[in-house]
């Protein structure tokens, strides 16, 4: 950028700070919602749940269907779109 146009854009600077902000913000939360070793280590404790007995098997069942679906949300999303 040149010195004339860096100084004519000046007064947009604290909109890009904000902008380049709300980027990060939105890069982690896709990192956090898109991670799945949560989903992993619920399933794991769903299964330990139902051999404790702590659980029934149709809750056991309704729960891992649930929670396979969203491993596999996250799998298509980690392939990329049209993979």
């Amino acid at each position: 950028m040149g010195l004339l146009t860096h100084l004519a854009t000046l007064p947009l600077a604290p909109v890009r700070g904000v902008a380049w902000v709300m980027e990060r913000v939105v890069d982690a939360a896709e990192r956090e919602y898109y991670d799945p070793a949560p989903v992993e280590r619920e399933l794991a404790e769903l299964e330990r749940k139902l051999l404790a007995g702590e659980i029934d098997e149709e809750t056991f069942d309704r729960r891992e269907d649930e929670l396979l679906d969203r491993l596999d949300e996250i799998r298509a999303h980690i392939r990329g779109p049209g993979v």
